[in-house]
């Protein structure tokens, strides 16, 4: 994509420059703007290098971000039942990339088309396309987390498949300028963040499970 986008924008330069001839200034202001835009999309798109430390019964954060929820709420597809949810919201400034929050087996997987309302939309969880990850631990425990594309995001990657172990703090996802991941715990976790906290993934300690 990055590639494509650099062939689109020299492309737009020489047409700009051979078919309009504009004055110098106005052809260095596209130049600049191009330049700019380039930027920033690389931005949304780099992946930092982050040494993982291993904790076997606490949550790391899936995103980096902001919290923006941390509430009790029936989650419907898959447990039915109270669980602890914790939003992280992601601005256009923010790493999109998603990492594993705890360490175990990939029980079920699924991708959901929907909508792009804004991501702290109450409905963004349930009607935005969003994928949703179920973890089962080695003590048990399972955590869901779910990629929820926002107004801005239109692709959501995943690189997991059910069945497939994963470890705390590996990449797992990425979506494409956007939005929000979702955490649902058990209601006896000990959350140890709070709303409005800023978040590093795979750095950041959400909770411990007990």
């Amino acid at each position: 994509m990055l590639f494509g986008l650099m062939v689109i924008l020299v492309t737009i330069n020489f047409c700009v420059g051979y078919f309009w001839t504009p004055s110098e200034d106005i052809q260095n202001i596209f130049i600049l703007v191009s330049i700019a835009f380039y930027i920033v999309v690389l931005q949304f798109f780099r992946i930092p290098n982050r040494e993982i430390t291993l904790h076997p019964n606490l949550v790391l954060a899936p995103a980096d971000g902001k919290i923006v929820v941390i509430e009790k709420t029936t989650e419907s597809e898959y447990f039915n039942a109270e669980r602890i949810q914790l939003s992280i919201f992601m601005s256009p400034l923010n790493v999109h990339n998603n990492r594993i929050p705890v360490s175990g087996q990939v029980k079920m997987f699924k991708y959901h088309p929907g909508k792009y309302m804004v991501a702290w939309h109450p409905k963004a969880s349930t009607e935005n396309e969003r994928t949703s990850m179920v973890i089962e631990m080695s003590t048990g425990l399972d955590i869901l987390v779910r990629q929820i594309a926002g107004a801005m995001a239109r692709r959501i990657k995943w690189y997991v498949s059910e069945g497939q172990p994963v470890q705390q703090g590996e990449e797992y996802g990425f979506i494409k300028f956007g939005s929000r991941v979702d955490v649902f715990l058990p209601t006896n976790a000990k959350i140890l963040v709070d709303k409005d906290s800023k978040t590093v993934g795979g750095k950041t300690i959400l909770a411990e499970l007990v």
